[in-house]
């Protein structure tokens, strides 16, 4: 199922016509804990990202918007991927959208196992990328890497890509997910920055949130992008799971991508990458 189905209720203002996607491959095993030039065709991503971004599209746009059905490759690039050496998971270090209307890449900012338990079983791989492009980004050297990732987080089109080393449950996924934010409301609650009206308003998207995953395997090294709109002025954020469906609300869709930088997060490796890569930026 792609994202059509669940989205016709927030697409109203487009029409979106299903295209045909293709099943994923597995992920490249390197041999090296080195990036390296790998060919991929620039069509691969589109079964991935063609309903997400006709969605994105069509909260921001008036008129239809066509999913790419990338059944012959016009060209093809060279795309630069990086390789967790914890899991020989791989990552493109750039995301490129394709749709028919101009969407900038998403940069990888960082990368890092998820284990549990004492006996630290590898779980998954996460990697985190944001458009940095965006003009709303205002990024300052007198930020701190926290800062910097907040910032990012509230202001562009960001994607959590998961990764699971070995086959695994969407169930466990959507656990994690839902005690994630059950826990930053408890939180936000006390503190007082999170009014009784918003949680009200977050209450039914969690729930939807809660019934989109079904009752099947992710199989080993099949990617789950979780992508996040960049802010609209008219709308709320939608948070876009890939052949699931989405929900909008810019609390839920903020904090459940914050949730992987609040204290540890639930990959400390992850954090670690980001806050080293943001560092580095003006």
């Amino acid at each position: 199922m792609s994202f059509l189905r669940p989205l016709t209720r927030v697409a109203h203002r487009c029409t979106l016509f299903q295209t045909t996607r293709r099943q994923p491959t597995n992920a490249v095993r390197l041999h090296s804990p080195v990036s390296r030039k790998h060919k991929i065709a620039a069509s691969n991503a589109g079964w991935i990202w063609g309903s997400a971004i006709a969605l994105s599209a069509s909260l921001a746009l008036s008129h239809t918007v066509h999913l790419d059905a990338p059944a012959r490759p016009e060209s093809e690039k060279e795309v630069e991927t990086v390789v967790d050496v914890a899991t020989s998971i791989t990552f493109p270090t750039i995301i490129n959208v394709p749709a028919k209307i101009q969407i900038p890449p998403l940069t990888l900012m960082g990368f890092g196992v998820r284990t549990v338990s004492f006996l630290k079983i590898k779980v998954y791989s996460v990697g985190f990328y944001a458009d940095l492009s965006n003009p709303s980004l205002n990024l300052s050297a007198e930020m701190s890497p926290e800062e910097k990732i907040t910032h990012i987080v509230n202001n562009t089109g960001c994607v959590v890509r998961i990764v699971p080393t070995r086959t695994t449950s969407y169930t466990h996924l959507r656990d994690a997910f839902m005690r994630a934010l059950q826990g930053r409301m408890s939180l936000a609650r006390q503190s007082g920055s999170m009014s009784e009206e918003e949680a009200q308003a977050a209450a039914s998207p969690m729930r939807k949130l809660k019934s989109m995953f079904p009752n099947s395997p992710l199989e080993k090294h099949t990617p789950l992008d979780i992508y996040l709109t960049p802010p609209f002025t008219d709308r709320p954020r939608a948070l876009i799971f890939r052949d699931m469906g989405s929900i909008e609300n810019d609390w839920v869709a903020t904090e459940l991508v914050l949730h992987y930088f609040a204290g540890d997060g639930p990959s400390p490796a992850l954090k670690s990458s980001v806050m080293q890569h943001v560092d580095e930026l003006p």
